[in-house]
């Protein structure tokens, strides 16, 4: 019998104009996301995965279809990595590295697959931030992780930017050994190169396995002949009969890469079954409102209103939200509901605008005084009752001007992320349309450690808005050209007000962020259910939830 609960039935035109107009946006933005995914998919091109397959190799993608239980889809994470980046260099699709969610012999784990096709696997600073967040991902949610290396190690040409510092490379191999210490199995199999300061990754795991034709080795043979004048072939400085009759560093060797997937499997099968979940979950129910119909509901441009319990209508279980203090602090939407059967608490960005009882208007997507307090507390008992958190953003930011600073926005703000920055359950974030400023730390950006951030093609990152930030600048600039003496006509101002626009536009579109790991990845909104859904199953994997505290609060 379904649970009590607010049913959120919108009314649905899917002839109407705004509908069909909206519908069409979003299909096209939608378009554009999966040709970039098809062509990052391709890694190194066809000449590259010729040349793999040629050594008697798979390509990445094909090692983890092989991996990977057959009737669930692998969910990757970090697909638009460095999209746009390093084109000095050829570019590096993916970062030269796949990761994300699978499940093998039944098992949810994280794996992390160097594509061998890009740069040999060569290790760009993008590439050690998306294998370090692939990690941090696994760490919080006490998740396996699998390694499948094919790598050159560091790409020289950028080593300053890959070696030393607390995201780089060095980073993964402090995490190699966290993850084992908190008892979470990490399993590697060297399908390639394992060469220089990435030979320390496999070794670091709880089970290492070679293939024939692979080689492991701190310095190649290029560099011992350099190094030490001594000559000798890869089988014999680091084969894998070497590592298995000689060194013993690793436990199983396999002929190839089929042999290789096949013992991951049956490792992983034979893994103690996770522990009970934390958190409550009952039987899944379908959404009343249909996924599809995201494209409609959904409006792309930031200046028309709707209602966001209606994109949560095509969400949650049975299309159905508890609401917390439903006439209060408006412009945020707090609630209870279920997805894929987990209890959840829901915090998101109403559009509408709101008529208060004073009769003053409130803009949608900005964020009261009221609705931050009520926000606070609603966060506040989630964590009291252990049930995780879903934010979904389309926040301009905090309100601004005299009777916002009157009425505490500041306090009230500070509140709200002071809670979200504390909070203890699992935090998940989808981030709709726009995401600015403080607006975006209230909402549990990615610097107060969502367990997974996610986004729409719609979505926009940026300190403040487009328009706003334009003609900040643009008045920045022409303060400049002042004091150097010179006065700009207004034909020259509005060039250059569309330049810094322009400008701005592609630092704010979500692909840009996406290549910088600002989000896990870039959904169809039709992937979203899904995606919540394997996200909860990930968070629920960890038992342990520390004692939940705030620092002091200005009340």
């Amino acid at each position: 019998m379904p649970e009590a609960g607010g049913l959120i039935a919108p009314t649905i035109d899917r002839q109407a104009a705004r509908y069909r107009a909206n519908q069409a946006a979003m299909a096209a933005l939608v378009e554009r996301i999966q040709k970039d995914r098809a062509e990052i998919a391709q890694g190194g091109g066809t000449e590259a995965i010729r040349r793999q397959h040629d050594k008697g190799r798979l390509t990445a993608r094909e090692r983890i279809a092989l991996l990977c239980d057959a009737e669930t889809p692998f969910q990757e994470l970090g697909q638009f990595a460095a999209f746009g980046m390093y084109g000095e260099w050829g570019g590096a699709p993916a970062a030269g590295v796949i990761c994300g969610l699978g499940r093998v012999a039944g098992r949810l784990a994280m794996l992390i697959v160097n594509d061998a096709t890009v740069k040999a696997g060569a290790f760009f600073p993008m590439t050690a931030k998306k294998v370090i967040r692939a990690q941090n991902i696994a760490l919080a949610n006490r998740l396996p992780v699998i390694y499948l290396v094919d790598s050159a190690g560091i790409f020289l040409p950028l080593q300053e930017d890959v070696f030393p510092d607390t995201d780089d490379f060095g980073r993964v191999f402090r995490n190699n050994a966290v993850l084992s210490a908190r008892g979470i199995p990490q399993i590697t199999a060297i399908l390639g190169s394992c060469v220089a300061g990435g030979a320390y990754l496999p070794v670091m795991c709880d089970t290492v396995i070679m293939t024939e034709g692979s080689g492991l080795y701190l310095a190649g043979p290029a560099l011992v002949q350099a190094a030490i004048g001594q000559r000798v072939s890869s089988e014999e400085l680091g084969g894998a009969k070497m590592h298995a009759q000689v060194s013993g560093t690793v436990d199983y060797r396999e002929a190839d890469d089929r042999a290789a997937l096949a013992r991951i499997r049956g490792l992983v099968g034979r893994f103690a079954p996770p522990p009970a979940p934390p958190f409550d979950r009952i039987a899944a129910e379908a959404p009343e409102t249909a996924a599809e119909d995201l494209y409609g509901l959904y409006s792309a441009d930031p200046h028309q209103p709707y209602d966001v319990r209606h994109i949560l209508a095509a969400v949650l279980d049975g299309s159905r939200l508890d609401e917390y203090r439903a006439e209060f602090g408006q412009t945020l939407v707090c609630g209870y509901g279920r997805l894929g059967g987990f209890a959840v608490g829901v915090v998101a960005n109403q559009k509408l605008p709101i008529r208060r009882p004073d009769k003053r208007i409130e803009f949608g997507g900005v964020i009261y005084p009221e609705s931050a307090d009520k926000a606070a507390r609603f966060i506040m008992d989630c964590n009291q009752n252990h049930i995780p958190l879903l934010f979904f953003h389309d926040v301009n930011g905090f309100m601004v001007g005299k009777e916002a600073e009157a009425a505490g926005i500041i306090r009230a703000g500070a509140k709200m992320v002071n809670v979200v920055a504390n909070s203890v359950v699992p935090k998940i974030s989808v981030i709709l349309g726009g995401s600015f400023g403080a607006g975006n730390y209230a909402m549990c950006g990615k610097a107060y450690d969502p367990r997974f951030i996610f986004a729409w093609p719609t979505a926009r990152y940026a300190v403040m808005g487009g328009e706003q930030a334009a003609q900040t600048l643009l008045e920045i600039r022409v303060r400049q050209l002042e004091k150097e003496g010179r006065k700009l006509a207004e034909a020259e101002r509005e060039e250059l007000l569309a330049a810094i626009q322009a400008k701005y536009e592609e630092q704010t579109e979500i692909r840009y962020g996406a290549a910088r790991l600002w989000v896990d990845e870039i959904l169809d909104p039709i992937e979203t259910r899904d995606r919540l859904i394997a996200a909860l199953e990930a968070a629920a994997l960890n038992p342990e939830i520390p004692p939940f505290r705030t620092g002091v609060l200005q009340t």
